[in-house]
């Protein structure tokens, strides 16, 4: 997002698309595209359109497999999480995991 807005505040200070390309070491295509972009839809034109970027590690899908590693061994954030990387076949990272079990509990009400 920064390299995003850069190009539009350097667009607006009256550089050509290939002085801020070479400025950001980016293509003119790429200068154009964001210039383009924000004059349609304003600031929200510099965000990730929806669909964009990674989907999510864990998901509602996961929730059942987590509730059961975690009544398996309730004091061990660790060990729910090898348990439900077993389970399920996929992998996360400690702060990724904590933040699921964070929002499921939110979800729960606990």
């Amino acid at each position: 997002m920064q390299l995003r807005s850069q190009i539009v505040l350097y667009k607006a200070d009256g550089l050509s698309s290939k002085a801020i390309a070479e400025k950001l070491s980016c293509s003119e295509h790429k200068v154009n595209r964001w210039v383009n972009r924000y004059l349609c839809n304003g600031a929200d034109g510099l965000r990730n359109k929806p669909g964009q970027g990674c989907k999510p590690i864990m998901d509602s899908s996961d929730e059942e497999a987590v509730i059961k590693a975690i009544e398996n061994d309730r004091l061990s954030v660790m060990k729910a999480k090898e348990r439900w990387q077993e389970a399920t076949g996929k992998e996360a990272c400690r702060d990724t995991f904590r933040a699921f079990l964070s929002a499921l509990a939110q979800d729960l009400d606990v």
